[in-house]
Protein backbone atom coordinates (compact mmCIF):
# COMPACT_ATOMS: atom_id res chain seq x y z
CA UNK A 1 0.00 0.00 0.00
CA UNK A 2 2.83 2.06 0.35
CA UNK A 3 1.97 3.91 3.11
CA UNK A 4 5.17 4.66 5.29
CA UNK A 5 5.95 3.61 8.77
CA UNK A 6 5.28 6.75 11.31
CA UNK A 7 5.40 7.33 15.23
CA UNK A 8 2.42 9.47 14.87
CA UNK A 9 -1.46 8.37 15.33
CA UNK A 10 -2.65 6.88 12.37
CA UNK A 11 -6.02 7.50 11.66
CA UNK A 12 -7.74 5.23 8.90
CA UNK A 13 -10.98 6.64 7.05
CA UNK A 14 -13.08 3.81 4.89
CA UNK A 15 -14.98 6.03 3.05
CA UNK A 16 -15.31 9.31 1.18
CA UNK A 17 -18.62 10.46 1.27
CA UNK A 18 -20.23 13.38 3.55
CA UNK A 19 -19.24 11.98 6.56
CA UNK A 20 -15.32 10.75 5.70
CA UNK A 21 -14.82 14.04 3.92
CA UNK A 22 -16.21 16.90 6.96
CA UNK A 23 -13.60 13.88 8.88
CA UNK A 24 -10.86 13.89 6.71
CA UNK A 25 -11.04 18.26 6.52
CA UNK A 26 -10.74 18.44 10.70
CA UNK A 27 -7.89 15.48 10.90
CA UNK A 28 -6.00 17.25 8.05
CA UNK A 29 -4.88 20.22 10.58
CA UNK A 30 -4.33 17.55 13.76
CA UNK A 31 -0.85 16.21 14.15
CA UNK A 32 -1.80 12.82 13.13
CA UNK A 33 -1.16 10.47 9.72
CA UNK A 34 -4.52 9.62 8.27
CA UNK A 35 -5.09 7.62 5.26
CA UNK A 36 -8.31 8.02 3.14
CA UNK A 37 -9.96 4.60 1.54
CA UNK A 38 -12.39 4.62 -1.20
CA UNK A 39 -13.57 2.84 -4.46
CA UNK A 40 -13.67 5.62 -6.26
CA UNK A 41 -11.52 8.67 -6.33
CA UNK A 42 -13.81 11.23 -6.16
CA UNK A 43 -16.93 12.16 -3.68
CA UNK A 44 -20.29 12.29 -4.71
CA UNK A 45 -22.40 14.73 -4.32
CA UNK A 46 -25.45 12.08 -3.89
CA UNK A 47 -28.57 14.83 -3.43
CA UNK A 48 -27.38 16.27 -6.61
CA UNK A 49 -27.46 12.35 -8.75
CA UNK A 50 -30.48 12.87 -9.98
CA UNK A 51 -30.15 15.67 -12.24
CA UNK A 52 -26.96 13.70 -13.81
CA UNK A 53 -29.51 10.68 -14.59
CA UNK A 54 -32.31 12.95 -16.03
CA UNK A 55 -29.74 15.30 -18.05
CA UNK A 56 -29.52 18.28 -16.11
CA UNK A 57 -26.18 18.35 -15.19
CA UNK A 58 -22.78 16.19 -16.57
CA UNK A 59 -21.34 14.09 -13.17
CA UNK A 60 -18.22 15.93 -13.06
CA UNK A 61 -20.60 18.56 -11.53
CA UNK A 62 -21.39 17.03 -8.74
CA UNK A 63 -17.52 15.33 -8.01
CA UNK A 64 -14.75 16.01 -6.42
CA UNK A 65 -11.27 14.42 -6.21
CA UNK A 66 -10.41 12.88 -3.50
CA UNK A 67 -7.11 13.49 -3.78
CA UNK A 68 -7.25 17.30 -4.09
CA UNK A 69 -7.91 16.77 0.22
CA UNK A 70 -4.91 14.91 1.18
CA UNK A 71 -2.41 16.55 -1.52
CA UNK A 72 -0.81 19.95 0.41
CA UNK A 73 -0.02 17.46 3.56
CA UNK A 74 2.52 15.02 3.92
CA UNK A 75 1.33 13.03 6.24
CA UNK A 76 -2.31 12.43 4.94
CA UNK A 77 -3.02 9.92 1.64
CA UNK A 78 -5.37 8.61 -0.39
CA UNK A 79 -5.74 5.45 -1.52
CA UNK A 80 -7.72 3.75 -4.23
CA UNK A 81 -9.13 0.53 -2.35
CA UNK A 82 -11.77 -1.58 -2.09
CA UNK A 83 -11.93 -2.99 1.73
CA UNK A 84 -12.91 -6.55 1.99
CA UNK A 85 -12.68 -7.04 6.08
CA UNK A 86 -11.47 -5.68 9.52
CA UNK A 87 -9.48 -7.80 11.67
CA UNK A 88 -10.01 -5.98 14.88
CA UNK A 89 -7.80 -8.03 17.24
CA UNK A 90 -4.78 -6.83 15.07
CA UNK A 91 -6.07 -3.72 14.07
CA UNK A 92 -5.69 -4.00 10.63
CA UNK A 93 -7.78 -3.56 7.64
CA UNK A 94 -7.46 -6.33 4.89
CA UNK A 95 -8.05 -4.13 1.26
CA UNK A 96 -7.81 -4.75 -2.65
CA UNK A 97 -4.25 -3.43 -2.66
CA UNK A 98 -3.03 -5.09 0.57
CA UNK A 99 -3.51 -4.88 4.42
CA UNK A 100 -3.46 -1.83 7.11
CA UNK A 101 -2.70 -1.42 10.67
CA UNK A 102 -4.45 1.25 11.90
CA UNK A 103 -4.85 3.11 15.10
CA UNK A 104 -8.13 4.53 14.64
CA UNK A 105 -10.13 3.63 12.32
CA UNK A 106 -13.57 5.27 11.23
CA UNK A 107 -16.03 3.63 9.38
CA UNK A 108 -18.00 5.84 6.91
CA UNK A 109 -18.92 3.81 4.50
CA UNK A 110 -22.48 4.87 3.71
CA UNK A 111 -25.48 3.20 2.71
CA UNK A 112 -26.41 0.81 -0.45
CA UNK A 113 -29.94 0.44 -1.84
CA UNK A 114 -32.55 -1.57 -0.03
CA UNK A 115 -34.48 -3.83 -2.18
CA UNK A 116 -36.11 -5.71 1.51
CA UNK A 117 -35.81 -9.16 -0.09
CA UNK A 118 -37.18 -8.78 -3.23
CA UNK A 119 -34.71 -10.35 -6.01
CA UNK A 120 -37.04 -9.43 -9.03
CA UNK A 121 -36.79 -6.22 -8.53
CA UNK A 122 -32.44 -6.28 -7.81
CA UNK A 123 -32.19 -8.38 -10.87
CA UNK A 124 -34.37 -6.18 -13.01
CA UNK A 125 -34.68 -2.99 -11.81
CA UNK A 126 -32.48 0.54 -11.75
CA UNK A 127 -31.50 2.36 -8.95
CA UNK A 128 -29.23 5.51 -8.89
CA UNK A 129 -26.94 5.15 -5.29
CA UNK A 130 -23.65 6.19 -7.64
CA UNK A 131 -22.64 8.44 -10.62
CA UNK A 132 -22.28 5.30 -12.87
CA UNK A 133 -25.90 4.53 -11.96
CA UNK A 134 -26.87 7.89 -12.47
CA UNK A 135 -25.71 7.71 -16.26
CA UNK A 136 -26.69 4.08 -16.58
CA UNK A 137 -30.40 5.83 -15.90
CA UNK A 138 -29.99 8.74 -18.14
CA UNK A 139 -29.00 6.65 -20.94
CA UNK A 140 -31.45 4.16 -20.32
CA UNK A 141 -34.31 6.75 -20.46
CA UNK A 142 -32.47 8.51 -23.35
CA UNK A 143 -32.33 5.02 -25.54
CA UNK A 144 -35.95 4.23 -24.75
CA UNK A 145 -37.23 7.30 -26.19
CA UNK A 146 -34.89 7.03 -29.24
CA UNK A 147 -36.33 3.37 -29.68
CA UNK A 148 -39.87 4.83 -29.16
CA UNK A 149 -39.69 7.08 -31.99
CA UNK A 150 -38.94 3.95 -34.54
CA UNK A 151 -41.07 1.07 -33.02
CA UNK A 152 -44.07 0.75 -35.18
CA UNK A 153 -45.58 -1.95 -31.98
CA UNK A 154 -47.71 0.01 -30.19
CA UNK A 155 -47.67 -2.08 -27.29
CA UNK A 156 -44.14 -1.83 -27.29
CA UNK A 157 -44.12 2.10 -27.53
CA UNK A 158 -46.59 2.05 -24.72
CA UNK A 159 -44.01 0.30 -22.86
CA UNK A 160 -41.01 2.20 -23.50
CA UNK A 161 -42.62 5.66 -22.75
CA UNK A 162 -44.15 4.17 -19.42
CA UNK A 163 -41.76 5.58 -16.71
CA UNK A 164 -42.45 4.35 -13.08
CA UNK A 165 -40.70 4.81 -9.89
CA UNK A 166 -41.06 3.34 -6.78
CA UNK A 167 -40.44 5.23 -3.52
CA UNK A 168 -42.33 8.23 -2.61
CA UNK A 169 -39.46 9.91 -0.47
CA UNK A 170 -37.46 12.74 -1.38
CA UNK A 171 -35.33 11.12 -4.07
CA UNK A 172 -38.60 9.75 -5.93
CA UNK A 173 -40.38 13.09 -5.69
CA UNK A 174 -37.47 14.81 -7.26
CA UNK A 175 -36.86 12.39 -9.71
CA UNK A 176 -40.47 11.80 -11.26
CA UNK A 177 -40.48 15.60 -11.15
CA UNK A 178 -37.49 16.20 -12.99
CA UNK A 179 -38.40 13.42 -15.75
CA UNK A 180 -42.23 14.88 -15.99
CA UNK A 181 -40.14 18.61 -17.04
CA UNK A 182 -38.50 16.44 -19.68
CA UNK A 183 -41.59 15.08 -20.82
CA UNK A 184 -43.10 18.52 -20.80
CA UNK A 185 -40.14 20.99 -22.57
CA UNK A 186 -37.76 18.61 -24.07
CA UNK A 187 -39.63 16.11 -26.02
CA UNK A 188 -41.85 18.07 -27.81
CA UNK A 189 -38.77 19.93 -29.53
CA UNK A 190 -36.29 16.90 -29.62
CA UNK A 191 -38.83 14.21 -30.41
CA UNK A 192 -41.85 15.56 -32.93
CA UNK A 193 -42.86 11.86 -33.54
CA UNK A 194 -43.67 11.23 -29.78
CA UNK A 195 -46.85 12.75 -28.52
CA UNK A 196 -45.81 13.99 -24.98
CA UNK A 197 -49.27 12.68 -23.55
CA UNK A 198 -48.49 9.07 -24.38
CA UNK A 199 -45.63 9.72 -21.90
CA UNK A 200 -46.58 8.26 -18.50
CA UNK A 201 -44.69 8.93 -14.88
CA UNK A 202 -46.06 6.88 -12.58
CA UNK A 203 -44.83 7.55 -8.83
CA UNK A 204 -45.67 4.51 -6.39
CA UNK A 205 -45.76 4.42 -2.59
CA UNK A 206 -46.23 1.96 -0.02
CA UNK A 207 -47.74 4.52 2.52
CA UNK A 208 -50.68 6.70 2.29
CA UNK A 209 -48.87 9.82 1.50
CA UNK A 210 -45.57 11.24 -0.38
CA UNK A 211 -42.68 12.98 1.14
CA UNK A 212 -43.13 10.43 4.36
CA UNK A 213 -40.42 11.95 6.40
CA UNK A 214 -41.35 15.73 5.84
CA UNK A 215 -44.61 17.57 7.59
CA UNK A 216 -47.61 17.11 6.18
CA UNK A 217 -48.33 20.48 4.76
CA UNK A 218 -44.89 19.55 2.77
CA UNK A 219 -46.55 16.60 1.86
CA UNK A 220 -49.50 17.97 0.55
CA UNK A 221 -47.92 20.69 -1.49
CA UNK A 222 -45.55 18.29 -2.82
CA UNK A 223 -48.11 15.82 -4.05
CA UNK A 224 -50.12 18.85 -5.32
CA UNK A 225 -46.94 20.31 -7.64
CA UNK A 226 -46.48 15.98 -8.78
CA UNK A 227 -49.88 16.30 -10.45
CA UNK A 228 -48.95 19.51 -11.77
CA UNK A 229 -46.90 18.37 -13.53
CA UNK A 230 -48.77 15.07 -14.80
CA UNK A 231 -47.22 12.59 -12.43
CA UNK A 232 -49.37 10.28 -11.78
CA UNK A 233 -49.30 9.04 -8.38
CA UNK A 234 -50.42 5.78 -6.73
CA UNK A 235 -50.30 5.71 -2.83
CA UNK A 236 -50.84 2.84 -0.36
CA UNK A 237 -49.52 0.80 -3.53
CA UNK A 238 -46.87 -2.08 -2.81
CA UNK A 239 -44.37 -3.55 -5.51
CA UNK A 240 -44.59 -7.46 -6.01
CA UNK A 241 -42.31 -8.00 -8.62
CA UNK A 242 -40.69 -6.97 -11.71
CA UNK A 243 -39.36 -8.83 -14.66
CA UNK A 244 -37.90 -6.62 -16.67
CA UNK A 245 -41.33 -5.59 -18.98
CA UNK A 246 -44.09 -6.17 -16.53
CA UNK A 247 -44.74 -4.11 -12.96
CA UNK A 248 -46.87 -6.61 -10.39
CA UNK A 249 -48.42 -5.04 -7.13
CA UNK A 250 -50.48 -5.82 -4.18
CA UNK A 251 -53.39 -3.72 -6.16
CA UNK A 252 -55.24 -4.42 -9.44
CA UNK A 253 -52.34 -2.03 -10.94
CA UNK A 254 -50.11 -3.63 -13.63
CA UNK A 255 -47.78 -1.44 -15.44
CA UNK A 256 -45.92 -2.65 -18.69
CA UNK A 257 -42.82 -1.12 -18.48
CA UNK A 258 -38.89 -0.78 -19.89
CA UNK A 259 -38.01 1.96 -17.32
CA UNK A 260 -38.48 0.95 -13.78
CA UNK A 261 -36.09 3.24 -11.12
CA UNK A 262 -36.31 1.49 -7.45
CA UNK A 263 -35.74 4.61 -4.71
CA UNK A 264 -37.87 2.56 -1.78
CA UNK A 265 -35.51 2.27 0.64
CA UNK A 266 -31.72 1.99 1.77
CA UNK A 267 -29.62 0.49 4.43
CA UNK A 268 -25.93 0.52 5.67
CA UNK A 269 -23.25 -0.82 3.96
CA UNK A 270 -21.02 -2.54 6.48
CA UNK A 271 -17.24 -3.95 5.82
CA UNK A 272 -16.91 -8.12 7.55
CA UNK A 273 -14.82 -9.02 10.22
CA UNK A 274 -16.54 -7.10 12.95
CA UNK A 275 -18.67 -9.03 15.67
CA UNK A 276 -21.59 -9.69 14.89
CA UNK A 277 -23.41 -7.80 17.55
CA UNK A 278 -21.94 -4.55 16.62
CA UNK A 279 -24.27 -4.34 13.89
CA UNK A 280 -28.11 -3.76 13.56
CA UNK A 281 -28.52 -6.91 10.54
CA UNK A 282 -32.33 -5.50 9.95
CA UNK A 283 -30.62 -1.65 8.95
CA UNK A 284 -27.06 -2.79 8.19
CA UNK A 285 -25.98 -0.64 10.53
CA UNK A 286 -23.16 -0.53 13.33
CA UNK A 287 -24.64 0.19 16.55
CA UNK A 288 -22.78 3.04 17.83
CA UNK A 289 -22.45 4.97 21.27
CA UNK A 290 -23.00 8.74 21.93
CA UNK A 291 -19.10 9.07 20.67
CA UNK A 292 -19.99 6.94 18.14
CA UNK A 293 -17.33 3.89 19.21
CA UNK A 294 -18.57 0.95 17.62
CA UNK A 295 -20.65 -1.32 20.13
CA UNK A 296 -17.60 -3.60 21.22
CA UNK A 297 -14.65 -1.43 20.30
CA UNK A 298 -13.20 1.72 21.84
CA UNK A 299 -10.58 2.35 18.80
CA UNK A 300 -13.67 1.66 16.13
CA UNK A 301 -15.94 4.14 15.07
CA UNK A 302 -18.66 4.46 12.26
CA UNK A 303 -20.27 7.43 11.18
CA UNK A 304 -22.60 8.61 8.86
CA UNK A 305 -25.40 6.16 7.27
CA UNK A 306 -23.46 3.48 8.40
CA UNK A 307 -24.14 4.63 12.06
CA UNK A 308 -27.15 3.45 14.26
CA UNK A 309 -27.16 6.13 17.16
CA UNK A 310 -30.51 5.79 19.23
CA UNK A 311 -31.83 8.30 21.45
CA UNK A 312 -34.31 9.63 22.66
CA UNK A 313 -35.58 11.57 20.39
CA UNK A 314 -34.15 9.75 17.76
CA UNK A 315 -34.93 5.67 18.90
CA UNK A 316 -34.36 4.05 15.46
CA UNK A 317 -31.26 6.42 14.60
CA UNK A 318 -30.15 9.38 12.94
CA UNK A 319 -31.51 10.03 9.08
CA UNK A 320 -29.60 8.87 6.70
CA UNK A 321 -29.26 12.34 4.69
CA UNK A 322 -26.20 14.24 4.47
CA UNK A 323 -26.50 16.65 7.64
CA UNK A 324 -25.97 13.97 10.43
CA UNK A 325 -23.16 12.50 8.18
CA UNK A 326 -21.65 16.06 8.20
CA UNK A 327 -22.02 16.74 11.96
CA UNK A 328 -20.63 13.53 12.75
CA UNK A 329 -17.68 13.66 11.04
CA UNK A 330 -16.56 16.68 12.05
CA UNK A 331 -17.41 15.80 15.89
CA UNK A 332 -15.43 12.60 15.46
CA UNK A 333 -12.28 14.76 14.67
CA UNK A 334 -12.79 16.66 17.81
CA UNK A 335 -12.98 13.09 19.90
CA UNK A 336 -9.83 11.29 18.15
CA UNK A 337 -7.65 14.21 19.26
CA UNK A 338 -9.20 14.31 22.71
CA UNK A 339 -8.28 10.53 22.81
CA UNK A 340 -4.91 11.17 21.58
CA UNK A 341 -4.18 13.52 24.18
CA UNK A 342 -6.05 11.33 27.27
CA UNK A 343 -8.81 13.98 27.25
CA UNK A 344 -12.87 13.25 28.18
CA UNK A 345 -14.76 12.61 25.12
CA UNK A 346 -17.74 14.82 24.59
CA UNK A 347 -21.01 13.09 23.37
CA UNK A 348 -22.35 13.82 19.93
CA UNK A 349 -25.43 16.06 19.42
CA UNK A 350 -27.54 16.37 15.84
CA UNK A 351 -29.05 20.09 15.16
CA UNK A 352 -31.47 19.36 12.86
CA UNK A 353 -31.25 22.26 9.99
CA UNK A 354 -34.10 21.48 8.44
CA UNK A 355 -35.68 18.81 5.47
CA UNK A 356 -36.25 20.13 1.69
CA UNK A 357 -37.12 18.78 -1.25
CA UNK A 358 -37.52 20.11 -4.74
CA UNK A 359 -40.59 18.59 -7.29
CA UNK A 360 -39.09 20.93 -10.32
CA UNK A 361 -39.41 24.16 -11.95
CA UNK A 362 -40.50 27.21 -9.00
CA UNK A 363 -41.41 24.09 -6.29
CA UNK A 364 -39.75 22.85 -3.94
CA UNK A 365 -41.12 22.57 -0.31
CA UNK A 366 -38.76 23.16 3.12
CA UNK A 367 -39.59 21.98 6.80
CA UNK A 368 -37.34 24.46 8.81
CA UNK A 369 -38.11 23.67 12.55
CA UNK A 370 -41.49 25.35 12.95
CA UNK A 371 -41.45 27.03 9.49
CA UNK A 372 -43.35 25.55 6.64
CA UNK A 373 -42.96 26.61 3.34
CA UNK A 374 -43.26 25.94 -0.11
CA UNK A 375 -42.98 27.31 -3.84
CA UNK A 376 -40.92 29.98 -5.63
CA UNK A 377 -39.11 31.02 -2.38
CA UNK A 378 -38.08 27.36 -0.99
CA UNK A 379 -37.48 26.35 -4.65
CA UNK A 380 -34.76 29.02 -4.56
CA UNK A 381 -33.43 28.12 -0.94
CA UNK A 382 -33.04 24.81 -2.08
CA UNK A 383 -30.91 25.71 -4.72
CA UNK A 384 -29.12 27.99 -2.30
CA UNK A 385 -28.08 25.55 0.01
CA UNK A 386 -27.42 22.56 -2.25
CA UNK A 387 -24.67 25.74 -3.78
CA UNK A 388 -23.44 26.05 -0.54
CA UNK A 389 -22.87 22.76 0.39
CA UNK A 390 -21.43 21.27 -3.09
CA UNK A 391 -17.73 20.63 -2.81
CA UNK A 392 -15.34 23.14 -4.28
CA UNK A 393 -15.86 26.53 -6.32
CA UNK A 394 -16.04 24.86 -9.67
CA UNK A 395 -18.72 22.62 -8.86
CA UNK A 396 -20.69 24.86 -7.46
CA UNK A 397 -19.88 28.00 -10.52
CA UNK A 398 -20.19 25.34 -12.88
CA UNK A 399 -23.81 23.54 -11.36
CA UNK A 400 -25.02 27.18 -10.78
CA UNK A 401 -24.54 28.32 -14.46
CA UNK A 402 -26.14 25.03 -15.28
CA UNK A 403 -28.69 25.89 -13.57
CA UNK A 404 -29.17 29.47 -14.93
CA UNK A 405 -29.35 27.93 -18.60
CA UNK A 406 -31.54 25.27 -17.76
CA UNK A 407 -34.01 27.97 -16.52
CA UNK A 408 -33.73 30.19 -19.25
CA UNK A 409 -33.67 28.18 -22.07
CA UNK A 410 -36.10 25.24 -20.66
CA UNK A 411 -33.99 22.96 -21.33
CA UNK A 412 -31.26 20.24 -20.14
CA UNK A 413 -28.61 20.57 -22.23
CA UNK A 414 -26.09 16.55 -20.84
CA UNK A 415 -28.60 15.01 -22.28
CA UNK A 416 -25.90 12.55 -24.10
CA UNK A 417 -25.63 8.87 -24.61
CA UNK A 418 -22.12 9.00 -23.98
CA UNK A 419 -21.55 5.52 -22.77
CA UNK A 420 -24.68 2.91 -24.38
CA UNK A 421 -26.28 0.90 -21.24
CA UNK A 422 -26.32 -2.49 -22.25
CA UNK A 423 -27.13 -5.47 -19.90
CA UNK A 424 -28.48 -3.87 -17.13
CA UNK A 425 -28.48 -6.86 -15.19
CA UNK A 426 -24.44 -7.25 -15.19
CA UNK A 427 -23.81 -3.01 -14.66
CA UNK A 428 -25.63 -2.72 -11.81
CA UNK A 429 -24.59 -6.50 -10.42
CA UNK A 430 -20.88 -4.62 -10.18
CA UNK A 431 -22.05 -1.88 -8.68
CA UNK A 432 -23.59 -3.87 -6.05
CA UNK A 433 -22.66 -4.15 -2.69
CA UNK A 434 -19.37 -2.66 -2.64
CA UNK A 435 -18.16 -0.55 -0.02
Amino acid sequence: MNIPKTELPRVVIIGGGFAGMALARKILKEDMQMVMLDRHNYHTFQPLLYQVSTSGLEPDSIAYPLRKITRDNPKCFFRLAEVSSISADSNTIHTSIGDLVYDYLVIATGSKTNFFGNESIEKHGMWMKTVPQALNIRSLILENLEQATITEDPEERKALLNFVLVGAGPTGVELSGAIAELRNHIVPKDYPDIDPNEMNIHLLEGLDRVLPPMSEHASRKAHRFLEELGVKIHLNTMVESYDGHIVKTNTELAIKSETFIWSAGVKGAPVAGLNASAMVERAGRYEVNAFNQVQGYENIFAIGDIALMQTEEFPKGHPMVAQPAIQQGKHLAKNIKHLVRGEKLEPFEYYDKGTMATVGRNRAVVDLGKWRFSGFFAWFVWMFVHLWFLVGFRNRTVTFFNWIYNYINYDKAARLIIRPFKGKEETMTIERDKV
